[in-house]
């Protein structure tokens, strides 16, 4: 498809969009609207997707109303709670879905799970609010509620108005509700514009013809967004702007009770939301509410209006859709659900209302009732499963262990362990035998580490860790000796970390313990100098990954060059109970050191996981680290939300399955085996342990959400952690239960929650993953994957940024819509504007080193913003040979900030810093060479930049910048030319606010081996005005597609604020003048005015006949560009609001793709087609399925 046809087609084939209706059908389907498609999600066993249809074309379903679950007036459970009704009757479900002037009546199989239209699309010629079914004979009829506070009643199947009402007060509504069995009393209860509740209706009072308002409901200060009415209460609760819920009693509403109560009352006036509240249902002494906060709020009513609990599952941007089954409204067990503006959708089972429900609301914290002598220092976790006892250490030298309410004292230390102690337990196998037993470890401050046996504490050793104070015992298990076993070790001081073997055995007698001592570590000088976390690398004999308290990590082996060497210092008859230092030979240096990495605050732990080291610290940083040659590398950086400095521990949910349930955060987590090709690859989800502030936090940074939250006092205190990890039916559900904090406050031993309780009231699901919640800045294409076999499957890979300050990798299949989100990135500190990617072969060979290959997609992907902010990835992406599925690996290659600058400079308090808000607007590849990258980037400072990215030495250098613009750098664009005598030309053009093009020579930059002694070009050396303001997108055809055109054409597309598409034919000449300069000379200038009624955001050259465009005005633009200019080929509205840009590329198979990003994302497949079947098809379609619905006035006073 190289050039324009007549007959391009555009056809949607994925769209990410707000979620902005739910309905559920009983208790087994849910109903979702994301733009104009009806989605239908199965809820039995492993929810997922059985159908789908596009509903609304270019309308957004605001509204789904199921006819069983409405009928006779309302929902059948208010009137009447009970099991039945849920169940429906037959296998088929008619819906009525609306949203903007569309309606459309579809109907729902539930045995074949199959979608089909009823009737065509109505077009109505106001907003509509609400639809109602009403019961009349000979079949039903719709009530439909209209944005200027008008009702309408019409026949669902022919599609005509039967009577039209209005109120005398004809303001604009926000919200509406309509309410009554029939039509003669039917209640609207309108929010108008004015924040004013107005009920009236349509058959009422009407001494001038029209309705007069019966009921006026104050209070209050911002609009109202969302109504909900329970008859068995008689209460109506109403969602506003002002981040309030209000609860109305209006008493019995519809039939004859007509308006209800004359003095309605607000009962409750509920905050809690942080922002704006969009939703809003009601269930007898509950209350829902959702908002653009992003939580779901269940409102006990008992608890005189107070938060009963809390949901979240949506990234920024908030809960556009809320919808709650007949079982919730029944105060049963049944489903809630929320939709969000990321595009996901999320449901949980809301358990039975308990009658001590104030009571288990009031305990979060629980008392344990420490009884034992001194003041708890220590405490720790023993047991598996739904066995839990704690074990304190005093400091009074004493270990006390929890039996039911009381506290027993299982071992009483000396008086060098009183006053200071530190204790550590683990659980060890003993030897030929399958019995379990728990060792705890307790060091003080003169060297002395004491080892028993928990549940007999005479089976014990005391171990000598020098002379000084014992900083602190870990437990690691590993490889010693051809033998799996644990070893104890202990940081004393003058950085010395002694280490001990132990087993325990059994013969006739008992159990034994027995120790052997091993060669002790020497970590590097430093003021705090001693081990605050270890592992053994079970991939690598003999490697151990220590972090230590100065933030450093490092890498000892046991080498028998190590052994050789330390042979003759070794004492061999030390081996008596008291060991002394010199019976420890010399001591091991480490081989591989990251300096202070985690910061000044120390490690805090480090663990091995799938072929990939974990490391954490009190920096707020994950990093993921991989051992190359006894090497340690850091390959990514990880960061928790913001103000969550203190990561403790990280917890691994594998894709198939829960790999940590029932294990306490205070063991080792051994390696599976895996397909090792997959586990070098595929990037493990996993959540952050932490504290943010006073409370204990945990963070998925997959989901950026928080999953568990605990007030604790914060993490200077004694603590442990027991998660509960539930093993979803959908393999790829990842859900992490509420599990058991138990911590130590002001003297007392605290538990989270009860520790008998195993289960958790409610259990999120996903339904569907959702995207940036802020909207999508930009969007870049990766490559694609494809599937072989018998079925084949196509996987378009894509990078994008958004305004919640990440970076998303994504897979997407067209075929099957499916929406994979691979990867996401959390560097940036401001919102992600702009994105590039150049495809890289991988250093591996076997993944795929020429481009053509369909199986793995490298790039290097480069993302810049806010804060003037550069970072750059290396992607690796290919498919799971088992699943089938896409994976990712991410490693971190460069980052750079100018602030970085600013903050290293001396005596900044002393000087004003100029412009502290530089954002990087936009950013081309300049050069793509072997050793490094050029990158241009335009800024909102005035200035054009060139930065070079090396990934050897993973650094990002500024080579160049200037301020000759003196204005906001909207975008650049560059072009390389090479003729046949090897003479390069490397030009950059760049855009500005006034509407003006310039262009900068930069081709002494490629030759210039020195990078320091290239200064750059002080002024472009061609300008020309194209538009009357700023100027979003250029864009430059390739140029070896260029067959009609002369050597040396090119062709600059660019589209600006006013609207305009602008196409300039520019001819280069490369023949230099005397001065250097090159020459540029102007063939053609064509400018359409109005090809867009907003800012032109997205322009794309897909050839130099061929060119696409987008807006915020939801069109998507297909122009043929001739030797005539710019001709409109097709026109296709886009479900993406606010589109700030799009990507468009060929296909493998055929066809050109695009892909528009804004608030959400949808991807086009433009295909050929011949020009009678098009025509025929498209105006058959158009007469079948829509209708125009036109409001009679001679019956809009007459009563039907």
């Amino acid at each position: 498809m190289a050039s324009p046809v007549e007959s391009a087609v555009m056809k949607s084939t994925v769209l990410v969009a707000p979620v902005t209706a739910l309905e559920f059908l009983g208790e087994n389907f849910l109903l979702t609207g994301e733009g104009p498609v009806l989605s239908v999600y199965s809820l039995q066993a492993s929810p997922k997707e059985c159908a789908s249809l596009n509903v609304l074309h270019n309308n957004r379903i605001h509204g789904i109303r199921p006819s069983k679950t409405y009928q006779f007036g309302e929902r059948q459970f208010n009137n009447v709670i009970s099991s039945e009704s849920s169940v429906l009757d037959n296998d088929k479900e008619d819906i009525i879905v609306f949203g903007g002037k569309g309606v459309r009546l579809v109907s729902f199989n539930t045995g074949r799970r199959c979608l089909k239209f009823i009737g065509p699309l109505l077009e109505l010629q106001d907003w509509v609010l609400d639809i109602h079914w009403l019961k009349e004979q000979p079949h039903p009829l719709l009530g439909i509620s209209l944005a200027h506070n008008a009702v309408l009643l019409l026949d669902a199947e022919s599609g005509n108005v039967l009577s039209f009402y209005s109120c005398v007060e004809t303001c604009l509504l926000y919200s509406a509700l309509m309410i009554g069995p029939n039509w003669d009393s039917l209640v609207l209860v309108g929010g108008t514009v004015f924040n004013q509740l107005v009920l009236w209706r349509p058959t009422g009072n009407k001494p001038d013809g029209q309705s007069q308002v019966e009921r006026r409901l104050l209070g209050h200060t911002g609009v109202i967004f969302s109504l909900c009415y329970l008859q068995k209460s008689g209460w109506l609760a109403s969602a506003s702007d002002d981040r309030s819920v209000r609860l109305w009693s209006v008493g019995t509403l519809g039939g004859d009770a007509g308006c209800g109560e004359e003095s309605p009352t607000c009962l409750r006036v509920l905050y809690g939301h942080q922002a704006r509240v969009f939703c809003v249902r009601l269930a007898p002494n509950r209350v829902f509410s959702a908002g653009e906060d992003g939580a779901c709020l269940l409102w006990e009513w008992g608890g005189e209006g107070k938060v009963g609990r809390t949901f979240r599952g949506h990234r920024l941007g908030g809960v556009r859709a809320l919808a709650v089954s007949e079982g919730s409204i029944g105060c049963k067990e049944g489903w809630m659900a929320t939709g969000g503006a990321d595009g996901g959708v999320r449901v949980w089972r809301v358990a039975e209302e308990k009658k001590d429900c104030e009571e288990t609301q009031a305990e979060t914290q629980l008392d344990l009732g420490f009884k034992g002598q001194g003041c708890p220092k220590a405490v720790r976790l023993v047991g598996e499963g739904e066995s839990n006892t704690i074990l304190v250490c005093t400091d009074q030298g004493e270990v006390c262990l929890s039996q039911g309410d009381s506290w027993d004292v299982i071992w009483r230390g000396g008086a060098e362990f009183q006053s200071y102690c530190v204790m550590e337990i683990t659980s060890i196998q003993v030897q030929n035998s399958d019995c379990i037993v728990w060792v705890c470890a307790v060091g003080n401050l003169n060297g002395g580490v004491q080892v028993f046996l928990v549940g007999q504490p005479g089976v014990g050793v005391l171990l000598r860790a020098g002379e000084g104070k014992v900083h602190s015992v870990l437990w690691v298990k590993g490889l010693f000796e051809g033998s799996r076993s644990w070893c104890l070790l202990a940081s004393g001081s003058e950085g010395l970390v002694y280490r001990w073997t132990i087993k325990v055995t059994e013969d006739e007698s008992g159990l034994h313990m027995q120790e052997k001592t091993l060669l002790p570590f020497l970590l590097p000088p430093c003021a705090k100098r001693w081990l605050t976390a270890a592992v053994t690398l079970s991939q690598r004999k003999g490697l151990y990954l220590c972090g230590d308290r100065r933030g450093s990590l490092l890498l000892y082996t046991e080498r028998e060059e190590n052994d050789r060497r330390n042979e003759g210092r070794m004492d061999l008859q030390g081996q008596e109970t008291e060991n002394k230092q010199t019976d420890h030979g010399s001591p091991l240096s480490p081989i591989s050191t990251l300096y202070g990495v985690h910061g000044k605050q120390g490690v805090t732990s480090v663990c091995e996981y799938q072929d990939l080291c974990y490391s954490t610290g009190r920096d707020g940083s994950v990093r993921i680290l991989t051992v190359e040659k006894n090497v340690l590398k850091v390959r990514r950086v990880q960061r928790a939300c913001r103000g969550m400095e203190w990561i403790e521990k990280v917890l691994f949910l594998g894709s198939d399955g829960p790999e940590v349930q029932g294990k306490l955060l205070n063991e080792g987590i051994e390696k599976r085996t895996i397909d090792q090709e997959s586990a070098s690859i595929a990037e493990t989800r996993f959540v952050m342990v932490g504290f943010h502030s006073v409370h204990f936090v945990i963070w998925d940074p997959h989901r950026q959400e928080k999953l568990f939250s605990v007030v604790c006092g914060g993490g200077h205190r004694s603590w442990a952690y027991k998660c509960l990890i539930y093993a979803d039916t959908d393999p790829k559900a990842h859900t992490l239960g509420q599990g058991t904090l138990v911590f130590i406050k002001h003297g007392a031993v605290m538990a989270s929650r009860s520790l008998a309780s195993t289960e958790t009231d409610v259990n999120g699901r996903t339904l569907k993953e959702g995207l940036h919640g802020r909207g999508i800045s930009c969007v870049c294409h990766l490559g694609s994957l494809t599937k072989t076999g018998q079925f084949s499957e196509l996987w378009e890979v894509f990078a994008t940024g958004g305004e919640d300050t990440t970076v998303g990798v994504l897979a997407i299949s067209p075929k099957s819509g499916t929406v994979k989100v691979l990867s996401v990135l959390t560097d940036h500190i401001s919102n992600v504007r702009v994105l590039a990617a150049i495809r890289r072969r991988e250093t591996n060979e076997k993944w795929g080193d020429d481009e053509t290959d369909n199986s793995s997609v490298s790039s290097l992907v480069f993302s810049a913003g806010g804060r003037a902010q550069l970072q750059c990835y290396r992607l690796l992406i290919r498919l799971d040979e088992q699943q089938g599925q896409p994976i990712c690996q991410v490693t971190q290659i460069a980052g750079h900030r100018l602030d970085e600058q600013w903050e290293r400079k001396r005596n900044r308090h002393k000087t004003v810093k100029m412009d502290p808000e530089t954002r990087y607007m936009s950013m081309a590849v300049v050069h793509n060479g072997t050793e490094c990258v050029l990158l241009a980037l335009g800024c909102s400072d005035g200035a054009v930049r060139l930065f070079r990215v090396t990934e050897s030495s993973r650094s990002a250098d500024m080579l160049w910048e200037c301020f000759y613009h003196q204005r906001c750098v909207l975008s650049v664009a560059t072009y390389k030319l090479e003729d046949s005598q090897d003479r390069k030309l490397l030009l950059l053009f760049s855009a500005t606010t006034d509407g003006c093009i310039s262009v900068w020579d930069l081709t002494a930059v490629l030759n210039s081996k020195a990078s320091v002694s290239w200064q750059g070009p002080s002024a472009p050396f061609f300008s020309i005005p194209v538009h009357q303001s700023g100027i979003n997108a250029l864009t430059i055809s390739p140029r070896r597609e260029m067959r009609q055109m002369e050597e040396n054409v090119i062709s600059l597309a660019s589209g600006g604020d006013d609207g305009q598409l602008s196409l300039l034919h520019i001819k280069i000449d490369q023949k230099k003048q005397e001065n250097g300069d090159v020459s540029l000379q102007l063939l053609a200038h064509w400018s359409v005015p109005l090809a867009h009624s907003s800012p032109l955001t997205g322009l794309c050259l897909l050839s130099p006949t061929l060119l696409v465009s987008t807006s915020p005005d939801q069109r998507l633009c297909l122009w043929s560009v001739n030797s005539d200019g710019l001709r409109p080929l097709k026109v296709l509205f886009s479900h993406t609001a606010d589109a700030a840009g799009l990507w468009a590329w060929f296909g493998h198979e055929g066809g050109a793709w695009v892909v528009v990003c804004g608030q959400g994302l949808q991807l086009f497949h433009l295909t050929e087609r011949k020009m009678d079947e098009l025509h025929e098809t498209v105006n058959r379609t158009v007469k079948e399925e829509r209708k125009k619905v036109i409001f009679p006035h001679h019956v809009s006073r007459t009563k039907h």
